[in-house]
């Protein structure tokens, strides 16, 4: 009940000073690329209920029926040249805040994903993730904002995302969950500021020392391990990984 309080509050606060931002952003996008402004995708909520999630357009009205259909890879050619720029720096993201409001999401939890892509965590993060609202950011999201770089240096992007990614990002789900309460709540909103200020920070296993450990082949993508910063030397000793096996 708090936390969902403290939702409302902080999302309410965040749309007036953002208000200004959001004028803009949806005038570039309405003047620019297909002229579309946002853009809803169904995905699963909480108690496993699908609802309709909303962003700012960043690609091709048809990009779910072309190349890796619901995944992005750094560099995807359906991005639009804005939506390079609203994608980088997230604001992409920030309509969510009327999802929060609307009861489908929470500042903080598991990410809420496609139906594709939620039957590819395995069977117990499904059960964990199904009992708490999705969230704006969240540690899968936070460990993982390099994904698109890892699917970057996969030959087939789908199998490593299917059985590399999502058995550990399924682990970290599970993880908050278990933990979930208002000090994970505050502590996840600081650390998703601090990578949003400097994405190449490292911190999540400083804030979290209980939480899972990755496989070695992810490990130099998730800020684990000495190249943790530099995702290029990440994809050049991830043999494994960069050939999909």
């Amino acid at each position: 009940m708090i936390q969902r309080s403290l939702d409302c509050l902080l999302s309410g606060i965040a749309l007036l000073v953002l208000a200004p931002l959001f004028i803009v952003v949806i005038l570039i996008l309405r003047m620019s690329g297909e002229g579309e402004v946002f853009y809803r995708q169904t995905r699963i909520g909480r108690g496993g209920a699908p609802f309709r999630l909303l962003k700012f357009a960043t690609m091709l009205k048809n990009s779910p029926q072309m190349g890796t259909g619901t995944l992005t890879i750094k560099d995807d050619p359906r991005v639009l040249p804005v939506g390079r720029f609203l994608r980088r720096t997230k604001i992409n993201e920030l309509p969510q805040l009327l999802n929060i409001i609307r009861g489908d999401m929470s500042l903080i939890g598991p990410r809420p994903q496609t139906a594709r892509c939620f039957n590819a965590f395995p069977l117990s993060a499904q059960r964990a993730i199904i009992r708490v609202r999705p969230g704006l950011s969240g540690i899968g999201s936070i460990v993982f904002r390099a994904e698109e770089e890892i699917l970057r240096g996969s030959l087939d992007p789908d199998q490593a995302y299917d059985t590399q990614i999502m058995p550990f990002k399924g682990a970290l789900e599970e993880w908050y969950v278990r933990n979930q309460g208002l000090r994970t709540y505050a502590l996840l909103i600081v650390l998703t500021l601090r990578v949003l200020l400097d994405p190449r920070s490292s911190g999540s296993w400083r804030f979290f020392p209980d939480l899972p450990r990755p496989p070695a082949p992810l490990a130099p993508f998730l800020n684990a391990g000495d190249d943790s910063h530099d995702p290029e030397r990440a994809l050049k000793v991830s043999g494994p990984l960069r050939q999909g096996k």
